[in-house]
């Protein structure tokens, strides 16, 4: 891919870690300014000094699900570099389980961190990428919001809105110069999931496992202006769109891809505790 963010701005959530991260290292590439945006201070540093010798990095230790935080960011973003032209929304959050095993405090933050968040933030930052002359807006969403997804109804839900918003901000950001897509994972290999395996749903593993850098470089593709969803991989994509549309297929299907799953999930298990 040619350097096409060079001196760019790009905001990036949840970025001391994952797919954040390997966003952050993608764009670092390409020389842009990068805006890390992360809870902890610490693995905001630690990024920070990875990839400060080939760019310049800012750091913001904030909770997205603030408002007055949110809209402080871009101020700050443009005042360090002069513009902002990208904004990465990947702060996600997934307390996993049927939904009468969880919090109405965690159902809460769900839908505040994975969709109120990136809502908020993309009105905020389309401004700014105005005065930037265009730019994008990628939210990294999950074939979980493509067809529903028993045992994550509340991280679904939350994920299928996130994708029907991008869909429908696309569209109204069509002829400004800014681009607005969704990339739509399936199980990514971070610890999103693998530091919580025992508690992931065994279907989730019936599916390829991507990895963050491939992930990342859907994030760049969208960010480009050249598709308007990356579901990943494309054979899921496919299969989530069919039971979407089949709700009958997906639940004939679904035994068949729990048995793959749990094969799956438990040789991922092995070889994380070999590491």
């Amino acid at each position: 891919m040619t350097a096409r963010f060079s001196e760019k701005t790009i905001i990036i959530t949840g970025a001391s870690a994952g797919v954040g991260a390997a966003c952050a290292r993608a764009f670092a590439a390409q020389k842009a300014n990068l805006v890390l945006v992360a809870r902890g201070q610490e693995g905001l540093d630690l990024i920070k000094q990875e990839l400060s010798t080939q760019t310049k990095v800012l750091t913001v230790a904030m909770d997205v699900s603030d408002t007055e935080q949110c809209l402080a960011l871009f101020a700050k973003a443009e005042q360090e570099f002069g513009s902002v032209d990208v904004l990465v929304n990947n702060a996600g959050m997934h307390s996993r389980g049927n939904l009468e095993t969880i919090s109405p405090e965690d159902v809460g933050a769900m839908v505040d961190i994975n969709l109120r968040a990136p809502l908020m933030l993309s009105c905020a930052a389309i401004p700014y990428l105005r005065r930037a002359g265009g730019g994008g807006i990628v939210m990294v969403g999950s074939l979980a919001g493509m067809a529903p997804l028993q045992g994550a109804a509340t991280y679904s839900g939350t994920k299928a809105g996130l994708r029907a918003f991008a869909y429908a901000l696309a569209d109204e950001m069509q002829g400004t110069g800014i681009h607005v897509g969704v990339v739509s994972p399936g199980p990514i290999d971070t610890g999103f999931i693998m530091d919580e395996i025992d508690n992931v749903e065994d279907i989730v593993f019936s599916q390829p496992m991507s990895s963050a850098d491939e992930v990342a470089d859907a994030v760049l593709r969208i960010a480009a202006g050249d598709k308007l969803e990356i579901p990943m991989p494309a054979s899921s994509g496919r299969m989530v769109n069919l039971a979407y549309l089949f709700p009958w297929l997906r639940r004939y299907l679904r035994p068949k891809l729990y048995a793959k799953g749990r094969k799956n999930k438990d040789k991922y298990r092995s070889r994380k505790n070999q590491k």
